[in-house]
Parts: C-alpha cells; sequence; structure tokens
C-alpha cells in the first residue's frame, strides 16, 4: 500500500468494508476471544523482566525498585491506553506500524517497524538465556551446554507458533493462567511469612530488612535511575494487545477492558510483589543470575518450592518468546505489504499464520544463541539493554501518532472513539519526555548503558541504509 493510498484509508473504510485499510491486514483469521485476549494482556504485564530481571534490580537499587516499577507503569499505561484508543479507530493486526504508516508516512511506519523488529528478536534472545538459565537451575542439566538449551527453547516455541493463532492464544492463555496463579500464591505465602514472623534466610522479615540493610535507596538514587531501562524492558509487551486486536471479532469490545486492567495489574503483581520481596530479604542476597521468588522459596526451608516456582518462570520465559514471535511476525507483514520489509515476510501457511516474519525472528535468535556461547555470564544484561532502546523508540511512535491522531480529529477528518487516553497532548508530551530522559540517563551507566547508547548510530546508519538500499524504490512504486 503506497502512503497516499494509507491515508485515505479511513475515509474509504466506510464505504468499501470488506477491504481492509492497511493491506497487511489481510487473510487474517478472528480466532483470538475475549478471554484470550484479556490473557495476553495480562502475559504481557507479567514477563520475564519481572521473574528474573528483578532479582539484580533489587539488588542493585534496593526498596526504591517498587517506585520504580509504579512511575514506569504510569507510563507504560498511558501507552497502551493511547494504543487502545487507535485500535478502537481501526484495528488492525500492523497495530502502530499501520498507525504510524496513516499518521506519520511510510518512513515512520519503516522506522517503527523495525525497531519494534530490533525489540523483540534481542528480547527473544534475552529470553532463550532466561530459559537456559532456569534450566540450569536443576542438577541434571547443569552439564549440558547453556547455547544447546537455548537452541532447543528456540526450536519448540517456533514449532508452536507456527500452527495457528488459536492455538497461540491458547497457550498464552494457560501461561498467563500459570504466571497469574503462581504470583498471587507466592504473595499469599510472602505476607504468611510477614504476619507469622517466620524465619527466612536466618532472618526474620519485617520493616527491619530495609531499615536495617541501607534503608529505602541503599546505594543512592542514581542505582534506581540506572534500572530504569530495565524496569521499562519488564513492560515491554504490554502493546501486544494492540496486535491481537487485529485477530478478534470484536474488538470494540475486548480491548477497552483489557487495556482498563493493566494500570491494577501492575501495581498488585509488580509494585507488590516487589515490596513483598524487599521485606522478606536484604536486596544483597539476591542476584542477577536467579528468579528472586526462586531465592526466596528456596530460603523457607522448603527445597521443592524453589522447584515449582522455577518451573514457572520458565514457563514466563517461554510465554515472552511466543509473543515476540507473535507479533513481529504480524509486523513484519503488515511492513512487505507497503515494501518496507522483504516481500518473504508477507507469506501466510494455509493456517493463516505470517511465518515468513516469524522465521526472520528466530533467524536473529538464532545469533543470540551464539552469544549465549560466547559470553553465557553477559548475554541476558546485554540483550536487555539493545531490546529497551527498541521498547522505548516503539512507545514514543505510538504517542506521538496519538498525538497527530487528535490534532486531525480535532480539525474534523476524522471521529476519536468514546474510549480515550485521558489528559491529550499533555499526557503524550510528558510520557514522550519520560523515555527521552530514560535514554540519557542510561549515558550514567558506564559499563552496559553507555555501551548500549554507542549502538544508537550504527542502528541509525542501518535504517537509512534500509531505506536508500531498496524500500523507498518499493514503496514509492506502491509495491
Amino acid at each position: 500500500m503506497s502512503k497516499d493510498a494509507a491515508s485515505t484509508a479511513p475515509a474509504a473504510s466506510s464505504t468499501a468494508a470488506p477491504t481492509p485499510a492497511d493491506a497487511g491486514d489481510a487473510g487474517y483469521s478472528k480466532d483470538l476471544k475475549a478471554r484470550h485476549v484479556n490473557m495476553i494482556a495480562i502475559g504481557g504485564a507479567i514477563g520475564t523482566g519481572l521473574f528474573l530481571g528483578a532479582g539484580g534490580r533489587l539488588r542493585d537499587a534496593g526498596p526504591a525498585l517498587a517506585l520504580a516499577y509504579l512511575v514506569a507503569g504510569v507510563f507504560a499505561f498511558f501507552v497502551v491506553r493511547a494504543l487502545g484508543e487507535l485500535v478502537l479507530y481501526r484495528p488492525s493486526s500492523g497495530s502502530f506500524v499501520s498507525y504510524a504508516r496513516e499518521f506519520l508516512g511510510e518512513k515512520g511506519a519503516y522506522v517503527a517497524g523495525w525497531m519494534y523488529f530490533l525489540n523483540w528478536s534481542t528480547t527473544g534472545i534475552a529470553d532463550i538465556t532466561a530459559i537456559a538459565l532456569y534450566t540450569h537451575y536443576w542438577s541434571a542439566f547443569t552439564d549440558i551446554p547453556q547455547w544447546v538449551l537455548a537452541l532447543v527453547a528456540l526450536a519448540v516455541v517456533l514449532a508452536v507458533n507456527l500452527i495457528s493463532v488459536k492455538i497461540f492464544g491458547e497457550m498464552e492463555f494457560w501461561f498467563a493462567i500459570v504466571k497469574v496463579a503462581t504470583l498471587v500464591a507466592f504473595m499469599l505465602v510472602g505476607i504468611f511469612l510477614l504476619a507469622t514472623r517466620h524465619e527466612v534466610g536466618g532472618g526474620t522479615p519485617g520493616i527491619g530488612m530495609i531499615t536495617d540493610h541501607g534503608g529505602v535507596l541503599p546505594h543512592g538514587v542514581m542505582p534506581v535511575v540506572l534500572v530504569m531501562q530495565g524496569v521499562i524492558f519488564a513492560y515491554a509487551a504490554l502493546e501486544l494487545v494492540g496486535v491481537a486486536a487485529g485477530e478478534t471479532a470484536e474488538p470494540e469490545k475486548v480491548v477497552p477492558r483489557a487495556v482498563n486492567s493493566i494500570m491494577w495489574r501492575v501495581a498488585l503483581f509488580y509494585v507488590g510483589s516487589v515490596v513483598l520481596l524487599a521485606l522478606l530479604l536484604p536486596g544483597s542476597m539476591y542476584s542477577a543470575g536467579e528468579s528472586p521468588f526462586v531465592t526466596v522459596l528456596s530460603k523457607i526451608g522448603v527445597p521443592a518450592a524453589g522447584d515449582v516456582m522455577n518451573l514457572v518462570v520458565l514457563t514466563a520465559a517461554m510465554s515472552s518468546l511466543n509473543s515476540g514471535l507473535y507479533s513481529t511476525g504480524r509486523i513484519l507483514r503488515s511492513m512487505a505489504a507497503a515494501g518496507s520489509a522483504p516481500e518473504f515476510t508477507a507469506r501466510m501457511n494455509r493456517s493463516q499464520v505470517p511465518y515468513g516474519g516469524i522465521l526472520l525472528t528466530c533467524a536473529v535468535c538464532v545469533l543470540g544463541v551464539g552469544l549465549n556461547f560466547l559470553v553465557p555470564a553477559q548475554a541476558f544484561e546485554i540483550v536487555l539493554n539493545v531490546a529497551s532502546l527498541g521498547i522505548i523508540s516503539t512507545w514514543v511512535i505510538i504517542m506521538i501518532c496519538h498525538l497527530v491522531f487528535v490534532r486531525r480529529a480535532r480539525a474534523g477528518q476524522l471521529t476519536r472513539p468514546s474510549f480515550r487516553l485521558p489528559g491529550s497532548p499533555v499526557t503524550e508530551i510528558v510520557t514522550i519526555a519520560f523515555l527521552a530522559s530514560v535514554i540519557v540517563l542510561m549515558w550514567n551507566d558506564p559499563e552496559v548503558g553507555r555501551r548500549t547508547l554507542l549502538l544508537v548510530p550504527l542502528i541509525a546508519v542501518a535504517l537509512v541504509a534500509g531505506w536508500h538500499g531498496g524500500v523507498r524504490r518499493k514503496v514509492a512504486a506502491g509495491r
């Protein structure tokens, strides 16, 4: 679809309903039910960033990590609320890439799509790394190289993802059920330990775990600031609701309910669980290589509890990897329909699954298997920071699209749905400023953050080279 065609699509859609506004939306089934989308939203709010990443961040930032999750969660909610409004305006499996095409032109869609691909392909590497780390928790797998476990995990999730969107929805539904049930169970156990003053790891849980070990900010403010990009990474799958809406029959009913429930889930699962973790053990007892939930349960004298929790966080990583393959397949197909992604990424199999884009994402994840072979100890943190660049840029583009969308609505060019982002345009501007500040503050972390920022010029060069190396010509030809 050309840029001009995309910009006139909303007007045309009212008179030619069978023709999708985005050519990349053609051919999909509508097999995702309301329960699937609701649980996909929950699964997006509970992922690898919490189950594995919270351990190292608690050690570095201390109890103030809960505040970091709360602040980032508010802005994440703004982003998803803005996306939800755009979805109700025009559901699309291309999601924000399709909206970027309409409101920012094909260059905007090109940047949005490939930065999102960067996010999920590197997140996929983080996920298979996490899966390998979790599996090494059991002695039976200790002797198996980390890269072998990572490769096996990738192969299994790829096979399942290619079957059908209905199977994907069912997997995510049950993955989310397991994650939610486990977190609720852990929180009940944590509350019981606090109420009974039961010994945990040689200490008595309670407020003393915070006051006696440096307070809320044991290492000062800067460590809290520096972990913010990792905290944002923890919320990186929330925008998946927008992609999934393109394959559900009633997005106008499903999306508002799913989006509105995100805020309390963030408060309960992220902020609540981190506060509990801080009250049960001092931050110094957590580590980046082990889930903080496994750390706690292993120290209460029930070794099997740690095994069960490790199995659950393994499920969370598999869920995240599954979601990444799903979303990039749809996003790349939307781009390929306009000429800004390779033609093979537009291909679908008999089950109406865009297998071309999924396979391209897997190809990058295979590079992650090599990373696990070369630097197994640093693999997770390296790709986490690169993925954060991708998700921050994606969120910024969503908010810019919403700004243009609202401006056109006020000019009478289109109609906003009743489900709206409150406080526009202030909300979008403040959110963009917050996300930009996270990028700037990464420079204060010389070990990882600064090195990550040094990749920005390389990414920019790659995007420019790709555009001028053939994409512009295909787009201009209405490819």
